[in-house]
């Protein structure tokens, strides 16, 4: 499931989340798939959270979450607030393709002819 776009709240900030899941309860640990930490938006069931498998990051594998390493969710934990807002864009900006060494959507558009 892609992932939502749009302006969020941070509503939530849990350290060792337990994961809930069809009747299914997976508590903090390695065979948690919420990874370390979850950062829960104002669109309920959404969030940014960790990973118990790394090379899932990047690809469609979840229901819309953010997941990231956990080395960088626990970074990013420490730095935001539960009333943060949350910006999340469907496509590349050019500013953060640049971080990442890689060409923008609207660049890879106009390379196309689109």
């Amino acid at each position: 499931t892609p992932s939502p776009t749009g302006s969020f709240e941070l509503v939530d900030r849990i350290a060792n989340p337990t994961w809930y899941t069809k009747g299914k309860v997976v508590g903090p640990g390695r065979a948690n798939p919420l990874g370390t930490r979850w950062l829960g938006l104002s669109l309920k069931g959404y969030g940014i959270h960790g990973t118990n498998n790394p090379a899932s990051i990047g690809h469609d594998l979840s229901h819309g979450c953010i997941r990231m390493r956990n080395r960088d969710v626990e970074e990013l934990f420490g730095m935001v607030a539960i009333g943060d807002e949350v910006e999340l864009y469907g496509e590349r900006t050019p500013e953060v393709a640049a971080i990442f060494g890689e060409v923008s959507t609207a660049q890879a558009q106009t390379r196309a002819g689109q």
